[in-house]
């Protein structure tokens, strides 16, 4: 299976960024993508304030150009995230949708990023989203997948209970910051892989120096045996990644963790 990290450059025009969007996608698949996946928030700008001002429901222009790309196109998309309004309350939400452009799957970020680092990054996404409460897996002719978002790709928890539903790779629309990212995106996208024994594929934003959020960039992909198997630049690009199940059901037989856990330690006891 062909898989598109499609890792754009945004501005803050949102229609620019959604018409930018529908031209990579149909870029990636003209050059034989079968999923293609967009960064988080590739619709705004990374900020509060741009999530406010272009939230919009499921069924809005952002939602539609992924419905119509998917259907145009005839790939699995996974389009990045949007800000979804919903009764009153903003979420961070990734939509999924099959080859006939109909929705297939909704993950809404369920860990929001309060972050603030000593000499670096301080952001409150809470200040803005809601907090969603499901963990996300979908069904396609390749297998099961699973989805989360960003800061969700840090809890162990996610990754592994997606696994053990049946998922053999978890893709994470993301964006990490310049301090966060040098130190932590690698060695996390490998530690989620040889835990659960997945792919992961982190899509990210390319990087704009003089933008209001500086992204790391580096769109990655990773093996289930951890290896690093292809990575981004910073630059806008598309990254083209062959990922194969049967690598997957390999690594599980000779290495046998789902079955070796001991879920009846796997409890906190206090005295």
């Amino acid at each position: 299976m062909k898989v598109a990290l499609i890792q754009m450059r945004n501005v803050a025009d949102k229609e620019q960024n959604l018409v930018h969007a529908a031209e990579l996608i149909r870029e990636a698949a003209a050059n034989g993508a079968e999923l293609c996946v967009l960064p988080e928030m590739f619709c705004c700008e990374y900020r509060n304030r741009a999530f406010i001002e272009n939230q919009e429901p499921a069924g809005g222009p952002a939602w539609q150009m992924l419905s119509r790309a998917a259907r145009e196109e005839r790939v699995w998309l996974i389009g990045g995230t949007i800000p979804e309004s919903d009764a009153g309350r903003i979420y961070n939400t990734a939509f999924v949708f099959d080859r006939e452009g109909r929705q297939a799957a909704r993950c809404r970020k369920s860990h929001l990023f309060d972050i603030d680092v000593d000499g670096g990054q301080k952001f409150k996404e809470s200040d803005t989203f809601t907090a969603g409460d499901e963990i996300c897996t979908f069904d396609t002719e390749y297998g099961r997948f699973g989805l989360c978002v960003c800061f969700d790709m840090r809890f162990p928890e996610l990754a592994r209970i997606m696994s053990i539903d049946g998922a053999w790779a978890v893709f994470c629309p993301a964006s990490f910051n310049m301090t966060t990212g040098p130190a932590h995106w690698e060695i996390m996208f490998r530690g989620r892989a040889v835990e659960s024994q997945v792919y992961t594929l982190g899509c990210a934003p390319a990087r704009d120096e003089q933008g209001c959020y500086v992204s790391y960039a580096n769109s990655i992909a990773v093996s289930p045996w951890g290896e690093v198997i292809a990575r981004a630049g910073a630059e806008e690009t598309t990254l083209f990644v062959d990922i194969d199940e049967a690598r997957v059901s390999s690594i599980r037989r000779q290495l046998p963790l789902m079955s070796a856990r001991r879920t009846d330690m796997y409890t906190l006891r206090r005295n």
